[in-house]
Formats: structure tokens, sequence, C-alpha cells
């Protein structure tokens, strides 16, 4: 309702009304406190989400088949430096691979490669990857990538980048990927691409700003690709927010998309958009100032419910049966109302994020 693989299904009883309105009351008191995610959190609500964002465990899609550990068990490194980042990323062991400081990309727009068994996790709010790309080879797989600012491979005066290929995160044909906390600003190209069949992703907590294209999935015929995005901020923003083709299962959720922008072409911008044959479920999201804020291709099915409209326009398509997330996995819903606080507080790299690593230094 909009205001304007197999496994066990769980059932949980619907929140009533007074539920639905305690919860946005104690979130909202909790995030003006500026105690939500600490011990002294109000109320059982802030107390219970505290855990869903903060732990170093991925939720959805990339929680099954296994699960997503990325380089757990591995040496824990801190590197400073694209020699040191290169080595230990496409290294065949697994690793722990903390980014202090800003790391510059060389040449402009290169490849940082990374290979399997792998987290990447800034250090405090400090670590970037400067004018480059995170790239994803096939077969590549249980790999974290959080808590870092991916920034600055636009070329300028070059909005559509056609002529380039300079991702933040670049990804074909992988499988178990986390990707959460980032922040992604002024890249030439896509932001974020999950391409060929990817399988198993979760992109959560991150904040994408400043791009046209800013994240894609599908570059195929098949329909393979489970993905869990929530919790994430599109800000200024033209299109792909995202951009689904294709995709077995797209459960979008709590997200909140605002003030898109094209300054060489005002008229047409759009947010979420369920294409080919996806199905893409979407649910308690906040849409302000946005163009299309989600549409379906006739041969796509889209479900929405629970979201936020504010300023929108164009189009609200809605049809086909999709599939019901709870199918796959559990999941709390945070109440559309207070999307905006939390994402705004939370998105994007936090301070304490490395140090579930246990390793401080």
């Amino acid at each position: 309702m909009t205001q304007h693989l197999d496994s066990k299904r769980l059932q949980r009883p619907r929140p009533g009304y007074g539920m639905v309105l305690a919860a946005v009351l104690s979130l909202v008191a909790a995030l003006s406190l500026g105690t939500i995610g600490e011990a002294k959190a109000a109320g059982p609500t802030a107390t219970s989400a505290s855990a869903a964002r903060w732990t170093d465990r991925p939720h959805g899609f990339a929680s099954l088949a296994g699960g997503t550990t990325g380089g757990a068990g591995g040496k824990v490194v801190t590197v400073t430096d694209r020699t040191s980042l290169a080595k230990y990323a496409a290294a065949r062991e697994p690793y722990v691979i903390r980014v202090r400081g800003a790391i510059t990309a060389q040449p402009f727009g290169a490849d940082i490669t990374v290979a399997s068994d792998k987290t990447i996790v800034g250090v405090g709010t400090s670590g970037e990857l400067v004018q480059g790309e995170f790239h994803l080879e096939p077969g590549t797989h249980n790999v974290i990538i959080r808590n870092l600012t991916i920034r600055d491979s636009a070329i300028e005066g070059n909005w559509d980048c056609k002529d380039t290929d300079f991702d933040g995160i670049q990804m074909d044909t992988v499988h178990h990927v986390w990707v959460d906390h980032n922040r992604f600003s002024n890249i030439c190209d896509g932001q974020l691409d999950v391409r060929k069949d990817s399988e198993y992703v979760t992109v959560s907590y991150n904040r994408f700003e400043n791009n046209n294209k800013t994240f894609g999935l599908g570059w195929t015929t098949n329909l393979k690709t489970q993905i869990t995005i929530d919790h994430n901020w599109f800000a200024n923003t033209k299109q792909r927010n995202p951009s689904v083709d294709n995709a077995a299962y797209a459960h979008l959720y709590n997200n909140y998309l605002t003030a898109q922008t094209d300054p060489g072409d005002p008229v047409w911008t759009y947010g979420n958009w369920s294409r080919g044959r996806t199905k893409m479920v979407i649910e308690n999201s906040y849409y302000r100032d946005v163009q299309h804020p989600y549409q379906a291709d006739t041969t796509a099915e889209l479900v929405q419910r629970g979201s936020i409209l504010r300023n929108t326009t164009g189009r609200h398509d809605e049809w086909g049966a999709a599939f019901d997330p709870r199918d796959f996995y559990d999941y709390r819903l945070d109440p559309a109302a207070a999307v905006p606080a939390l994402v705004t507080r939370f998105s994007g790299p936090q301070q304490r994020i490395d140090h579930l690593t246990g390793a401080d230094g």
C-alpha cells in the first residue's frame, strides 16, 4: 500500500497501526537524542534495530547458501597505498584488508582486482579509493566491501561516459558479495554494477550521490540474480536507482530516494525500474522529489507496499505477484516514515564499523 532458492517460510504477525506509530516515535526520539545504536538506545525498537545496523554478518540474499564471510579467518592487514591494496586484494589467500586514508588509483580509472575470500573495510571514516574501481572477475565469491568512500572517477564534461567503463564497483558472474556502508560519489559510469548472472548479493546502508548511471543490474538474458537492497540513500542521481534487468528476485526495502538531478537533461530521471523478466518487491521506502519513482516493463513484475511518496510525478507501476521475500529469509522492516532520518544518519562510512574485525590498530 502506497501512502501519497528454497527455505522454510517464516510466519510473523503484521503490526497494527499503534505498534507502527510507536516504532516511528521511538526511532525519531532515539535519533534526536543521538543514542540509537548505543547501549542506551531508546526503547526496544531502537535496540533491536541497533544489532542489524552494526553487525558484521550480512543479511538478505548474501546470507543464504552458505553465507558470506569475506576474509574471516585470514590475516588482518592495514594498507595506506595503492601497491599494498592491489597486492592483498588480488591474493589467493583470505585477507581482511583495512584501508586507512585515501588511496588514488593509477592510471586514472584503473582497476583494483578483488579475488575471493576478501573483506575490504575502511578504517574509521578515512578509507577511500579515489579515481579507481574495485573489480570482481567471473568466478569470484565470498567478498565483503564496506565502510569506504569510492569517488571521483568522473571525467569533466563527459556526463554520459559512454566511451569509458569506469565504475566504482563492478562484478561479473560472481556470488556471495556484501556491499555495505559505503559512499559512492562522482563516478564516471556506474557507481555499482552487478552484472552477468551474479548471485546472492546484498547491498545495504550505502550512500549513492552525484551521479548519472548510478546502480545497474543485469547485462544478461538469464534469470539467476538474487539481490537484497536496503537502507540505501540515492541523492542527486539521475537514473538506475537501481535499474534491475532480468533478476530472478530483487528485494528493495527501506531505501531513501531524493533530489534526483541531471543538469544536461532535467526532463527525464527515474528511481527504481523492474526490467526484462525481473521480479521486484519494494517495501517501506521513501521517495521525495522523484520523477518516475518505480516502474516496470510489461514483461516484469513489481509489487510495492508501505512506501511514502512526497512530491513525486510520473510512473508508479505495480503489477504481477513477484515473490514473498520471507520465503527466503527473515528481515525487519523499519517504518517508512522513519526512513529519511535513519538512512541519512546511518548510510555511508561509520566510525565504528572497522572495529568489528577485531583489529583496531
